[in-house]
């Protein structure tokens, strides 16, 4: 589905991206790991047409490296930003009716946000709330829930446990792993790699703008040089 291939980024003098190539097919869960600054923000952002960027980025077949990032959005990417970034003067409702600017059909825009107060009980409860009135982990799920009201395809998520409390985190992952079971593709980026890892079927790890190793998320969780740099174990 998305296909990375020699992409660099700089930023004036840092190299910040140095030809990195990876694949995240239909259907599956593909997560980047790697420690702050590695480059895992500025992946997402390239993708998304946020920065300017060299090489290939294909979706679909299609080449997307400088499009808009609203085309981009019109192809069926979404993503999750750090952070959260809500709308905190719009309520809960109205951020998530942002999320679907781009669609017209209003009666799937009614189906998915059912099916998004399904997923997140908690932003039903509080739908005529201001966002920045809602706890961190509420703001989370409205992140998450705003990015699916544009009914994407492919859904990247930027450290989506960041902040959280450990019960939070497991819910959220939990909610990731629901959102893949019912069609969509995932491209995840989290700092908790034991958490990523558990639930990912493929992953790589970044390093100073490189990808140094990849293979499936329980290899990578079993690796020793994983375990060593990226979960704390000896």
């Amino acid at each position: 589905m998305l296909k990375v291939e020699n992409l660099h980024v700089y930023y004036g003098g840092i190299h910040a991206l140095k030809g990195i190539s990876f694949e995240v097919p239909h259907g599956k869960i593909v997560t980047l790991i790697g420690a702050n600054g590695a480059g895992k923000t500025t992946t997402l952002r390239a993708i998304c047409g946020l920065v300017d960027a060299e090489g290939s980025i294909q979706f679909d077949g299609k080449e997307i490296l400088g499009k808009s990032t609203h085309e981009i959005v019109q192809m069926g990417i979404a993503m999750v930003p750090e952070g959260r970034r809500v709308f905190p003067n719009l309520t809960v409702m109205e951020n998530l009716r942002m999320g679907a600017y781009a669609r017209t059909d209003e009666e799937g825009i009614e189906r998915d946000l059912q099916w998004v107060f399904e997923l997140f009980p908690r932003l039903k409860e509080r739908v005529w709330q201001k966002a920045g009135t809602l706890s961190g982990g509420e703001q989370q799920m409205l992140a998450l829930g705003r990015a699916l009201m544009s009914k994407p395809r492919l859904l990247m998520m930027d450290e989506p446990s960041l902040g959280l409390a450990p019960l939070l985190v497991r819910e959220v992952f939990e909610v990731i792993k629901q959102i893949n079971e019912e069609g969509r593709t995932i491209l995840l980026i989290e700092q908790n790699a034991r958490a990523a890892l558990k639930i990912a079927h493929y992953g790589y790890v970044l390093e100073t703008g490189r990808i140094v190793m990849e293979g499936s998320g329980i290899d990578l969780l079993n690796d020793d040089r994983v375990r060593k740099a990226y979960l704390g174990e000896a």
